[in-house]
């Protein structure tokens, strides 16, 4: 490894450090209490926490839905169900114009079957594209709460792209700011190279401080926490589907 590369990845690493720290810091002073207090509640009465995003941002949703040591109550949305439940041609899921189409968000929020006590995370980088925006509305048009996690740095330097003029931050309850900065890439190589995007990996720390707070917040009321054991120990399989069927939750649904 060059010199040269060599401090692009200090400086990346405490790109990320710094963030991160940040991020920790506002946890520590509740800055996600609303968030996870809006998920625990939701999970008490039954519901279910949805969790959605395009592009980069689905790595979020699969933060939160599905995975070893996260909430068993949870499922991940994604433009693909579409196709896959829908009746939308495979080869429009093709290319970003699906992530910038308004049109087709209703009609995922149908096929989502989102019920009365879930509440909905969704993760969008730059908080504006149609079928983001446009699944908050719906979310919200249901009476379901809504969490943003989403860059305010780059929301608020770039158009609404959804016709209603608004970002996914002006119809969230609670915004998360995922403390990415404008277009994501956090340093430079050289004297103008941006490189070095930081959202995912902050959004995913994100969606475990959420996870581990419903945790204790279920441990702290003297309740087993729903959690999600991994699949290559042994017992994995049998904890995971006797919650899954607990509450009528499929990973591959």
């Amino acid at each position: 490894m060059t010199d040269s590369t060599t401090a692009a990845v200090h400086a990346f690493a405490e790109a990320v450090r710094s963030r991160l720290a940040r991020l920790e810091a506002l946890a520590a002073g509740g800055g996600f209490d609303e968030a996870i207090d809006l998920i625990t509640t939701a999970l008490h009465n039954g519901g279910v926490a949805y969790a959605f995003g395009t592009g980069h941002s689905e790595a979020f949703a699969m933060e939160i839905a599905g995975r070893a040591g996260g909430l068993v109550p949870t499922k991940k949305v994604a433009l693909r169900d579409l196709a896959l439940v829908g009746d939308l041609p495979l080869s429009e899921l093709k290319g970003a114009s699906l992530e910038r189409n308004p049109d087709v968000a209703d009609q995922l929020f149908e096929i989502a079957e989102v019920g009365p006590h879930d509440v909905v995370l969704i993760a969008s980088n730059s908080g504006v594209n149609g079928s983001i925006v446009g699944f908050a509305l719906a979310a919200k048009r249901a009476g379901n709460p809504v969490i943003a996690v989403t860059s305010l740095d780059h929301t608020m330097q770039v158009e609404p792209k959804h016709g209603s003029g608004k970002r996914l931050k002006d119809i969230a309850d609670v915004t998360i700011d995922n403390l990415a900065p404008y277009g994501d890439a956090a340093i430079t190589i050289g004297a103008d190279v941006a490189a070095g995007a930081v959202s995912s990996i902050t959004a995913a720390f994100i969606a475990q401080v959420l996870t581990l707070g419903v945790a204790d917040r279920f441990v702290q009321a003297g309740e087993p926490a729903p959690l999600y054991l991994s699949a290559n120990i042994p017992g994995g399989d049998e904890h995971n589907v006797e919650l899954e069927t607990r509450y009528g939750i499929s990973r591959f649904a």
